[in-house]
């Protein structure tokens, strides 16, 4: 759908539009024939975006660094309009700084990173901030609340992580690191996760929360219980979600042998997942797409007829492409 990227990562659609963003903050439409620009927000890292029913185009920047380290523009919800400059709804940092992670395991429990979004019918917007932990939901007038905390998971160290590491097996404590949110053809809300150091494969969890939830915990041990439930569990390092026809869900992988081991100079091998839906409100069984073909993906998106977009690689060089699935 559009070639010659520089780090091409957020996705969305509107009609027979396909949107985009890329490593310098621009946000960009194409119809397959002609592109145009939608606007631009601070860049140094492809903003997550999210179009509404009415066409309206929304975008997120990340926390870009340590506490204190947050770029100016960064952590800001911005809506765009072709012509105009962006206009900043809501601050997600100034939020998280009087609402810390309560289950916050490394870092200041008020560090943020939003690194997911999804705009609802009702106009409100939901934010997945990878490092608080937690979902949030922003009105238009800048106003937010909590949504949903995701607990941390004990897994088990896997091996391959060097001689500095825990000996593979030791259990530790990892955060949840909540990236990405979409809305499933159901209505509900899902968070999918990347799962914190070390990063163990096969840990990150797909969660389920009732519309209209404030206040709901996550929780793992307990993941069957209250208004965020688990739908799905057995992925690794989860950087996006796509809501799509009856039940179904695109789940993308950053990297298939996590984003530890690629940062570690691995594999920079993807993965682009269609989750479908089980009983009892679980998921069933998936099928991954395109195997072995995407390198770093970063978004996907599906149109309203069911057509699959998928974004990447959100470092370098990069294209948007359409799925067939």
């Amino acid at each position: 759908m559009a070639t010659g990227l520089d780090g091409p990562r957020g996705v969305s659609t509107f009609g027979k539009k396909v949107i985009y963003s890329v490593t310098d903050g621009s946000v960009y439409a194409t119809d397959g024939k002609k592109t145009w620009k939608l606007g631009q927000v601070p860049g140094g890292f492809a903003p997550a975006i999210d179009t509404n029913k009415w066409g309206v185009t929304y975008a997120l920047t990340g926390g870009g660094g340590p506490e204190g380290a947050i770029p100016p523009g960064g952590a800001t919800l911005f809506r765009l309009r072709p012509g105009r400059s962006p206009v900043a709804v809501a601050d997600i940092a100034k939020y998280q700084a009087k609402d810390p992670d309560p289950y916050n395991q490394d870092d200041p429990p008020t560090e943020t990173n939003p690194f997911g979004v999804a705009a609802l019918k009702d106009g409100t917007v939901l934010v997945a901030d990878a490092a608080g932990n937690d979902l949030l939901r922003v009105w238009p007038n800048g106003k937010i609340k909590t949504v949903a905390r995701l607990k941390p998971r004990t897994v088990k160290v896997p091996a391959g992580l060097g001689p500095d590491a825990p000996p593979a097996g030791t259990p530790w404590v990892a955060e949840a690191v909540a990236t990405s949110v979409t809305v499933g053809s159901d209505g509900y809300w899902y968070v999918g996760e990347l799962r914190g150091f070390p990063a163990t494969p096969g840990t990150s969890q797909i969660w389920r929360i009732k519309p209209g939830s404030v206040g709901a915990v996550c929780d793992p041990a307990k993941p069957y219980k209250g208004k965020c439930q688990r739908y799905a569990d057995g992925y690794t390092s989860i950087v996006d979600l796509a809501g799509g026809p009856r039940g179904t869900l695109a789940v993308v992988q950053l990297a298939r042998d996590s984003w530890l081991k690629f940062e570690m100079g691995g594999s920079t091998i993807g993965s682009l997942y269609l989750q479908y839906p089980g009983k009892h409100h679980k998921a069933g069984y998936k099928k991954e797409l395109v195997r072995g073909q995407l390198n770093l993906p970063g978004g996907a998106a599906f149109s309203k007829w069911g057509d699959l977009y998928v974004a990447g690689p959100v470092f370098g060089p990069g294209a948007v492409y359409k799925v067939r699935h």
